[in-house]
């Protein structure tokens, strides 16, 4: 088998800003396994918030090429890297090549059958004016997904409700609120008609939410990187937000599922922004979510060849073959 790193960057088409973050391009590591002319591709970007870079993931992939001659198995995959971004661009790089060499789509191979995915839009923080007027401009989108920090979160929300009345709208504070401005915003999330708050309370510090109950679900994405950490995530939050840059690829997002799906707690695909090489395998995990998050490339200047198509409402084609899967 032979791996070909590359680290390939994509311009925003605007700067984007979260919790404690501005991103201007979204840096990549893409992995290609080649084989007897059957060739897989993945990509990762990890997580920022854990260190990770093109360059880390990149050194550590060189690590363990020397071990990827043989048989290879999402199993072997699992053994050699741990959860993370570079194990993400090897796990779906091999899922890729399975489907290729056998002469099947993803979906064949894991028995789904598939259904076309609705994309929320994602609006990064800026002033409540001007995130009004985004929402507005992006009336195509019926979900919006709502990025806020500590700064007006009331005054935000408000000025999107009113621009967007009809959408229905999840908050992703980015771990930017304590639990007691948590426990003020929530009857404004609550009359505001808000389906859900992604990571409203720092990672390691949300122990305050066992036994809380909240009158909007609240959604695990910082807090949950994989499966180690699940059974306490699934004690203090009611959604968990799969990442395969987090979890290290799709063989771990599926088990994730599975722990989910029997927990009752409800699901949600999300990203790292990145191509539609990055979405496409999230593409699978989306079949079993309430809440999809796969808009990554809407936010680049430009995206790759046989990219997914983004339709009316945020409705978002199947993955090409040629694309991936």
């Amino acid at each position: 088998m032979q791996i070909t790193i590359e680290k390939v960057a994509f311009p925003m088409a605007a700067p984007f800003a979260i919790t404690g973050h501005v991103f201007e391009s979204s840096e990549t590591v893409r992995v290609t396994l080649s084989k007897h002319g059957v060739r897989g591709r993945g990509e990762a970007l990890g997580a920022y918030y854990l260190g990770e870079s093109a360059d880390s993931m990149a050194a550590q992939l060189e690590t363990v090429t020397a071990r990827l001659d043989g048989d290879l198995s999402t199993e072997k995959i699992q053994s050699l890297l741990p959860a993370g971004g570079a194990r993400n661009a090897l796990d779906c790089a091999f899922w890729d090549y399975r489907a290729k060499a056998a002469g099947k789509r993803i979906w064949e191979l894991l028995s789904i059958t598939p259904r076309q995915l609705t994309t929320v839009y994602t609006l990064g923080v800026a002033s409540a004016e001007a995130m009004g007027e985004r929402a507005s401009e992006a009336r195509q989108f019926a979900n919006l997904k709502i990025k806020l920090d500590a700064s007006d979160p009331v005054e935000r929300l408000e000025a999107i409700r009113a621009a967007r009345p009809d959408a229905r709208l999840i908050v992703d504070v980015n771990q930017g609120w304590d639990f007691a401005a948590l426990q003020e915003y929530l009857p404004h999330a609550a009359r505001l008609g808000i389906a859900m708050i992604e990571q409203p309370l720092p990672r390691g510090e949300d122990d305050a939410l066992e036994g809380f109950t909240s009158p909007v679900p609240l959604g695990a994405d910082e807090s949950c990187l994989h499966l180690g950490e699940f059974a306490t995530a699934a004690r203090r939050y009611d959604v968990l937000n799969i990442k395969l840059d987090k979890c290290g690829g799709l063989t771990e997002g599926l088990a994730l599922v599975d722990a989910a799906r029997k927990a009752g707690l409800d699901l949600m695909v999300g990203n790292m922004c990145g191509s539609s090489l990055s979405m496409a395998p999230s593409y699978v995990i989306g079949q079993f979510c309430r809440y999809v998050d796969i808009d990554g490339p809407l936010l680049l200047k430009s995206d790759i060849e046989h990219g997914l198509v983004y339709g009316e409402g945020g409705v978002v084609g199947f993955p090409a073959q040629a694309l991936w899967g």
